[in-house]
């Protein structure tokens, strides 16, 4: 089954978001803290691909900028569909996530069912049709 992944080191927004994703049909959820952890799970050989990212932009270890860039870089990851959910709001924020192919930037406070609207759409686009 395809995985969502969400990266994002605050307890409190990781349980919302995972909340508000947990009905989506077809894919699953998973959550992890930084992104040195979401690049290690995108590198690996897992039998479940990640088929979307949404990502906080300030976190230890492996900020969403760099995770983007690597993604961005990486001819495998490349046109991954890309969520940011952050508090970072300072000038130029959105111009350097346009630059990098962020498809959708949602500034904390967010709605997660806007979060969750947007990823259903990306999904759609990007999941190939199920044969029944």
């Amino acid at each position: 089954m395809p995985r969502v992944l969400i990266v994002e080191d605050t307890e409190t927004c990781a349980a919302t978001l995972e909340i508000a994703l947990a009905s989506l049909p077809g894919v699953a959820v998973e959550v992890v803290g930084c992104g040195r952890e979401a690049w290690r799970l995108l590198e690996s050989d897992a039998a479940d691909p990640v088929c979307a990212l949404i990502t906080d932009l300030n976190m230890p270890r492996m900020d969403g900028f760099e995770l983007i860039e690597r993604i961005r870089s990486d001819g495998r990851h490349r046109s991954l569909p890309v969520i940011v959910v952050s508090g970072d709001t300072t000038q130029g924020v959105q111009e350097r996530l346009g630059r990098l192919g962020v498809e959708a930037f949602f500034p904390k406070p967010y709605s997660p069912a806007a979060v969750r609207d947007k990823l259903e759409r990306l999904l759609n686009a990007h999941l190939p049709e199920k044969v029944p």
